[in-house]
C-alpha cells in the first residue's frame, strides 16, 4: 500500500519501519488526529549512545509529522533487565544509580523534542510510577494469566540463552510481562496506543499489543526498526575506543563529528536518511557521490548529525577543528585533550586518550606506521613523550589522518 500519514511514508521512505502490526489501520488512524507512540530506554547508564539513535529519530519525526511522541523511562523495568540478546544477566543497580542515570538521559532526549502540554508535545514517563505499586497477586490473575509459557519459551530474548545452556533468572523471565503491562498501564492513562521499538522487540511488543486487545478490547499497533549494522557488519556504535556516547560529557562534539565523518562509503546515503533531516533528493545526491567527492558527503552528514544533538555551533566549531587539523595539520586549541603525567609511554597515553583499547593494540598501530606525535611518524610503541615533546603546551597524538588528541602535562 501507499501510505497516506505523512509519518508512516517518511518513516519508510527514509528507513526506518522493519515491520508494522496492521500498516493500514495504523495509517488510518493517523489521519484522524495525533496517535501517542513510545518507546522504552532502560536506565543502565547515564547517556544513551548511537544504537539507540534511530528509535530517538523516530520518536522525533512522529513529532514532525503532527504525532505524539512518549518517551518511557524505565525506572522500573530496569531493576530487573531485559535479557534480549544477551549472554548473561546485566548487573542490578540500585534507586539512586538509576535515578542519576535518568537525569543523563533526560538531556538527551531535550536536544531532539520539544516537550509540554500541547497536542503534540512530547511527554516523558518512568514505568516506576506502575510497576513500583504492583501487588504479585493481583499482578499474577490480571496480567499472567494472558500470557502462555510455551509461547514465551519461543522468543528469542529466552530461547537464545536457553539453547546455550546459559542462565535465564526468573526476575528476567518476567520483563516481557511488565513491558507488555507498561503498554496496557500508559494506554489507560495516557492514551497511547502504538509501542515501537529495535527489530529484536518485535516479539515482546507483539505481546504488548495482545495484552491491551486482551485486558480491555482495545486497539493498539507495534512497529519496529531495522537492526542496524555497518557495511562491514560491525554493530552500529561501537569503537575500538569503546561506546559513541549521545552525552557531551561522555563524548566531546568533536569526537562525535569524527565517528560520522569515519563513516563507510557504503553507509554515507543510509546514514544521512536516517540521521539527517535533509530533503531525501539531497540524500539521494550526496549518496550517490563516489571516489573522492563521498569525503564532502561524509562531512555534511557528520555537521547535519552533530547539529541535531549539540547545536549549529558545536557542529561548525568541530568542521573547523577538523578542517584545520587535517588540512592544514594544525594543532588546534578545540581539539579534545587529556591530561597526563609526562613522561610517559606512547602506548599509555594512547590508551588513556582512548585512541585504542588496549597497549597491544597501541603497539599493533604503531608497527603499522598508523601511529604520529606532533605529526611525525613513530616507531617505538614504548618511546617517552616527555615534556620536551609539548607544542604550546601539548603534545598531538594522531591515529591515521582522522583521529587527534592533545595531551597536556597533569
Amino acid at each position: 500500500m501507499s501510505p497516506k500519514s505523512d509519518f508512516i511514508r517518511i518513516a519508510q521512505e527514509r528507513g526506518y519501519v522493519h515491520q508494522i502490526t496492521d500498516v493500514e489501520a495504523l495509517d488510518a488512524r493517523m489521519l484522524a488526529g495525533p496517535v501517542s507512540g513510545y518507546i522504552g530506554f532502560d536506565c543502565t547508564a547515564d547517556s544513551l549512545h548511537v544504537g539507540s539513535l534511530m528509535q530517538i529519530m523516530l520518536l522525533r519525526l512522529m513529532q514532525r509529522t503532527g504525532q505524539r511522541p512518549v518517551v518511557l523511562m524505565g525506572g522500573g523495568t530496569t531493576k530487573v533487565g531485559d535479557p534480549s540478546f544477551r549472554d548473561e544477566a546485566r548487573p542490578l543497580l540500585d534507586d539512586a544509580a538509576i535515578e542519576r542515570n535518568k537525569a543523563g538521559i533526560r538531556r538527551v532526549f531535550d536536544s531532539f523534542l520539544r516537550f509540554g502540554a500541547g497536542p503534540t508535545d512530547a511527554i516523558m514517563l518512568d514505568n516506576a510510577e506502575w510497576l513500583d505499586q504492583l501487588l504479585y497477586v493481583p499482578f499474577l490473575r490480571d496480567v499472567g494469566r494472558h500470557f502462555s509459557v510455551n509461547r514465551m519459551l519461543t522468543m528469542d530474548s529466552v530461547k537464545t540463552r536457553l539453547d546455550r545452556e546459559q542462565n535465564l533468572s526468573f526476575l528476567e523471565f518476567n520483563y516481557m510481562l511488565l513491558q507488555s503491562y507498561d503498554f496496557a498501564a500508559m494506554r489507560r492513562a495516557h492514551g497511547v496506543t502504538m509501542q515501537m521499538g529495535g527489530s529484536d522487540q518485535w516479539g515482546n511488543i507483539i505481546m504488548g499489543v495482545e495484552l491491551c486487545r486482551r485486558m480491555d478490547g482495545a486497539e493498539a499497533f507495534g512497529l519496529t526498526t531495522p537492526l542496524l549494522t555497518t557495511a562491514s557488519g560491525a554493530k552500529m556504535g561501537k569503537t575500538a575506543a569503546g561506546a559513541v556516547w549521545l552525552n557531551a560529557e561522555r563524548l566531546s562534539p568533536y569526537d562525535y563529528w569524527q565517528f560520522w565523518r569515519n563513516t563507510e562509503d557504503a553507509d554515507v546515503g543510509r546514514f544521512l536518511g536516517l540521521f539527517t533531516e535533509l530533503p531525501m533528493a539531497e540524500v539521494r545526491r550526496l549518496g550517490a557521490l563516489a571516489g573522492a567527492e563521498i569525503n564532502e558527503a561524509k562531512k555534511v552528514l557528520a555537521t547535519e548529525a552533530t547539529t541535531l544533538l549539540h547545536g549549529p555551533e558545536a557542529a561548525q566549531q568541530a568542521a573547523e577543528t577538523a578542517r584545520r587539523a587535517f588540512e592544514e595539520g594544525a594543532a588546534a586549541e578545540t581539539l579534545p585533550s587529556i591530561s597526563h603525567a609526562l613522561p610517559a609511554s606512547l602506548a599509555d597515553l594512547l590508551v588513556a586518550a582512548k585512541l585504542v583499547a588496549s597497549k597491544g593494540e597501541a603497539r599493533r598501530l604503531v608497527a603499522q606506521a598508523g601511529v604520529r606525535l606532533n605529526d611525525a611518524a613513530v616507531s617505538d610503541a614504548n618511546q617517552a613523550v616527555t615534556e620536551a615533546d609539548l607544542r604550546d603546551g601539548a603534545a598531538k597524538l594522531s591515529l591515521g589522518r582522522k583521529k587527534h588528541v592533545l595531551v597536556r602535562p597533569a
